[in-house]
């Protein structure tokens, strides 16, 4: 499939997701060969560098690259055994190193393949086009050269990341280091670019503008991180118009760039979803989550990795909802699938083997497959929520979590919080951090004087963790004080602005099902509002101005305000179960059944990492606004890595209480 037949622009063609997308490119666009009408494979070695292997894996089962005929996949800077009878395909970002690696491959008196197609993640700079030409052995042997313009990993089939995993640090410390920020801020750039590239999509580009206090508060490099991003991907995508066949020459859709400063709530509350307190409260790597279970000579456990993602319909269903309601779906759902399937219906009888019929027997055995697997996912989900239950009631999450959400909406203060972390003696220290950093992101002046001192005395914070509270400004509005003492102390100083920085109201027309599911994060409200025209362009100005017909034209018919729930457990969370134990309206089944096509795409990138709360909220304005909104960031945090990137911003010596200057 050439790029031009891909169809992925929201404008024309046949609608597909944005993960859809990004897997046919790579399977059909690069790793499936021109047979000249033949359907015999001609195998290929599949070479890649760390961060393409990162890409290709993130949309790519292994059985689906084999399909297409790759028998050997290996990583660019590692030894490799000479295989001269095979073609390889090389699939590297274009570097010094990959290039350098490469032309040694093709090169020699023992060249390592017969033949190569390279494949860049990006576009390349004329300089390594130059030594690649002037390698005339190397020439001989390479099939194609082409740029991909595909360097992003999917992490979800509404999100990406540009695997900047340092970019918080880089872009938000107090160190005077411009030129990392800028080297930074243009892989950002670059990358975002080939995900609009791939998509075939052509952006209105906004984005959330420096504010000062004043006329004469100098501007800060942290305030224009958002228009520097904006400036920079514009400059790739006016290339990408003169460079790429078909690339649209009119806006088709919407890019919306912030950074983390724009809700320092999210990354650090307690959210109740599903998906949110997976990661949160368990010890999961991305999307990989370890557990144990018997052996298959069942005298002891052992331990298995199991990936929560789209191949699983259960977690599909239930990533998005508040852990009560999917307790309550995943409860149903195993009763009704013991009652239903035949072979759980005869495991769990009184009956003997001996006893049974051969009907029986044979109910049994067209039930087993089904049976084994479905029990397995049914049985992974059960022990996720009880396990993540009884964290909640061993740590008193609920209680934290409803001082949490208080705080956000103005309904708590300072004399609330050193009441709680008076008398509740069953948090750890980690969220009581969290709720420190939560008061210091929302009331920056409750951290004065005395009054500050008593509630990290209370809290007993360490050395980094006064740190890391110290560290939110670094995400707030314009710091009129000195930055640092000159002694070397430590003040723990805010801006001195009085107003709420990261407070919420609540949203008007919509209830909360559940308790503690009334925080949202501030991109919900933002995207509404850029879907509506409603976006101020003084706060959130545009690079390109659109034409006036064109929010007209990407408003959708259903962009209806969300009907409020009227019962403790909705209508909408009833849903009627097929024979195996599965909801048969299934968010996987719904779209196993086809994908309608949706109002132009919405895309937002938020540099410094994004939430599991905001791609959630993705998830939620997809549907509502029948528009599909891809979250896009530099990396996505977790709680416990935002706290650790918070206590790096400023590397310092750990210090104490005493040496506070308050």
């Amino acid at each position: 499939m050439s790029f031009s037949d891909s169809g992925s622009s929201s404008n024309g063609g046949d609608y597909k997701d944005f993960r859809q997308i990004t897997r046919e490119r790579l399977l059909c666009e690069m790793l499936r060969p021109e047979r000249n009408g033949s359907s015999k494979l001609t195998w290929k070695v599949l070479v890649m560098d760390k961060f393409t292997v990162k890409i290709m894996s993130s949309a790519c089962k292994m059985s689906e690259i084999t399909q297409e005929g790759i028998s050997l996949v290996e990583v660019i800077t590692k030894h490799r055994q000479p295989m001269t009878s095979m073609e390889a395909i090389y699939f590297i970002q274009p570097t010094q190193e990959n290039v350098t690696t490469f032309l040694s491959d093709m090169t020699g008196k023992s060249p390592l393949y017969k033949r190569a197609f390279v494949f860049f993640s990006s576009p390349v700079s004329r300089s390594l086009v130059n030594l690649i030409k002037k390698d005339m052995r190397a020439m001989k042997r390479i099939g194609g050269l082409k740029e991909m313009n595909l360097e992003y990993i999917s992490m979800d089939i509404q999100g990406f990341i540009t695997n900047n995993e340092n970019a918080l640090e880089e872009l938000f410390s107090d160190e005077e280091n411009h030129q990392n920020a800028d080297d930074c801020l243009n892989v950002v750039a670059k990358r975002i670019a080939t995900v609009l590239a791939s998509l075939k999509e052509y952006p209105l580009v906004r984005y959330r503008s420096a504010k000062a206090l004043d006329a004469t508060t100098m501007t800060t490099y942290r305030e224009l991180i958002p228009t520097k991003l904006a400036a920079s991907v514009w400059n790739i995508l006016a290339r990408y118009k003169q460079t790429i066949e078909d690339f649209p020459q009119t806006e088709t859709c919407e890019l919306l760039i912030l950074d983390r400063s724009i809700d320092q709530i999210a990354p650090l509350i307690h959210e109740w979803t599903y998906d949110a307190m997976c990661h949160d409260l368990l010890n999961m790597e991305g999307n990989k989550y370890t557990h144990e279970v018997p052996s298959k000579t069942g005298d002891k456990l052992e331990k298995k990795e199991v990936l929560l993602d789209e191949q699983d319909p259960i977690w599909v269903e239930l990533r998005d909802v508040h852990i009560a309601d999917a307790s309550e779906r995943l409860h149903e759902k195993m009763t009704n699938f013991v009652s239903k399937n035949k072979a759980a219906q005869l495991k769990h009888s009184s009956k003997d083997f001996g006893d049974l019929s051969s009907k029986d027997l044979q109910k049994m055995v067209h039930a087993l497959p089904q049976y084994s697997e479905q029990m397995d996912k049914l049985s992974l989900h059960v022990e996720i929520a009880r396990t993540i239950n009884k964290t909640i009631m061993e740590q008193g999450l609920r209680d934290l979590g409803q001082l949490e959400q208080d705080l956000v909406f103005g309904d708590a203060g300072r004399k609330d919080v050193i009441k709680f972390l008076s008398t509740n003696h069953i948090i750890n220290h980690e969220s009581k951090l969290r709720l420190m950093m939560i008061v210091a992101g929302i009331y920056p002046k409750k951290f004065e004087g005395e009054k500050g001192r008593k509630m990290i005395e209370l809290a007993k914070l360490t050395g980094d963790d006064i740190i890391a509270v110290n560290n939110m400004r670094l995400l707030g509005p314009v710091q009129t004080e000195s930055k640092k003492s000159t002694t070397g102390s430590f003040p723990l100083k805010f801006d001195v602005l009085k107003k709420k920085r990261a407070a919420r109201i609540d949203r008007v027309g919509e209830t909360q099902t559940w308790q503690l599911s009334r925080f949202y994060p501030i991109v919900e409200e933002l995207v509404e509002k850029l879907s509506k025209g409603h976006l101020p362009k003084q706060e959130f100005p545009c690079m390109n101005e659109p034409k006036p017909t064109f929010y007209s034209g990407s408003q959708s018919p259903s962009s209806s305000p969300v009907l409020p729930h009227s019962r403790r457990t909705p209508t909408w969370a009833r849903r009627h179960l097929s024979d195996d134990g599965y909801f048969s309206d299934s968010v996987l089944g719904r779209a196993s059944s086809g994908l309608k096509r949706k109002g132009q795409r919405i895309f937002v990138f938020i540099v410094g990492g994004a939430t599991r709360s905001e791609l959630r909220v993705c998830h939620k304005l997809t549907e509502k606004l029948d528009r599909e909104v891809i979250l896009g960031s530099s990396s996505f945090l977790d709680p416990q890595t935002f706290l650790t990137k918070m206590k790096r911003l400023n590397e310092e010596e750990e210090i104490s209480l005493d040496d506070i200057i308050i």
